[in-house]
């Protein structure tokens, strides 16, 4: 028996040069602006010219590119590999399909083609469903997989925000943090990339699988409710976004004297939020607000209990006990 299990994840630039195509795919995307066709289209090219300096200025710190399709590989190879070493009668292959740059869900839906699975597994490496990420990802790949007429069992994993191997990986990193602060006073800041309020009032249910996951990972690491709270970064544009936003979470603890290990909650992999947003941008605010000690929790990356956990999700995901995690693969259920 053969299974293929796509990834799916963001996307990044792989060169200075791909910067901006990046934004446009990203900005041409109708769950990202909802908007008729040619509108979408418009706006993109305007969007992704406004924004390419800026943007390519971050990736510039990061050596020109994104590190995300790297550290997918490798995430995607030890979800392989474990895989494949429980079950010797199934023959696993992990794909990376990448939502806004390479490579992109029709690459990806050809090489499955070849590979000619008995069963796919969709798993996004989002563990807080969204519209614009998790649905849009999976609607896509539902646009064009259509064409292949694959015959295998297609399984969707919809979210996974308070698995229990999410959490103790995430309370495992967080506790190696925490024993950086030496005794100081600090509060634990769950960060999670924002997203626009009226996206929420919609019906999106990111904000509350946010939610979800904090109190997850909060129980799994011990820490009582005083203890962190919940906040989000990346707000871009003059819309209301979800908040408290980072920044004001970072003013309140310098009024309160006490300093932050912030977690980024939302995001598996390091990219850009993290490495430039996090590590840098936010890190001098803190210093300019006097906040001491100021520390950043890793992502998840490749940590055995997350990828043992992943794993558990794709086995189950055929069975009963994996029902929870399922959403039908029809589009109208993506909406």
């Amino acid at each position: 028996m053969k299974r293929a299990v796509v990834l799916f994840n963001l996307g990044g630039p792989d060169a200075p040069s791909s910067v901006q195509p990046f934004l446009f795919n990203l900005f041409n995307d109708p769950a990202i602006l909802d908007y008729a066709g040619p509108i979408r289209w418009a706006l993109a090219q305007t969007i992704s010219r406004a924004r390419v300096k800026t943007a390519t200025a971050i990736y510039a710190r990061l050596g020109g590119k994104s590190p995300l399709l790297d550290l997918t590989r490798a995430q995607a190879k030890a979800l392989e590999v474990e895989l494949n070493a429980r079950d010797r009668q199934i023959t696993n292959r992990v794909f990376i399909a990448m939502r806004y740059w390479h490579p992109r869900a029709g690459q990806t839906a050809a090489e499955v083609a070849a590979f000619a699975p008995d069963e796919i597994v969709l798993l996004p490496l989002y563990p807080q469903y969204s519209s614009t990420t998790s649905g849009s990802s999976i609607t896509e790949w539902m646009d064009i997989v259509e064409r292949w007429h694959l015959q295998a069992a297609v399984h969707t994993i919809r979210s996974y925000p308070a698995d229990l191997a999410f959490a103790a990986a995430q309370a495992d990193l967080l506790q190696k943090t925490l024993a950086q602060a030496g005794g100081a006073p600090v509060r634990i800041l769950f960060s999670a990339h924002g997203l626009p309020q009226k996206i929420v009032n919609a019906g999106d249910p990111y904000q509350v699988e946010v939610e979800m996951s904090a109190i997850a990972v909060a129980r799994a690491a011990g820490l009582t409710r005083a203890d962190w709270t919940m906040c989000f970064q990346s707000k871009v544009g003059p819309m209301k976004w979800l908040e408290p936003s980072l920044d004001q979470e970072l003013v309140r603890a310098a009024a309160d004297r006490v300093g932050v290990v912030v977690l980024p909650i939302a995001f598996v992999s390091e990219h850009s939020e993290t490495l430039v947003e996090l590590d840098i941008d936010y890190r001098h605010r803190a210093d300019a607000l006097g906040i001491a000690p100021y520390l950043r929790v890793p992502a998840l990356g490749t940590h055995p209990t997350f990828i043992a956990g992943l794993a558990d999700l794709v086995g189950n995901s055929t069975s009963d006990a994996g029902m929870s995690h399922l959403v039908s693969t029809s589009k109208e259920s993506l909406s």
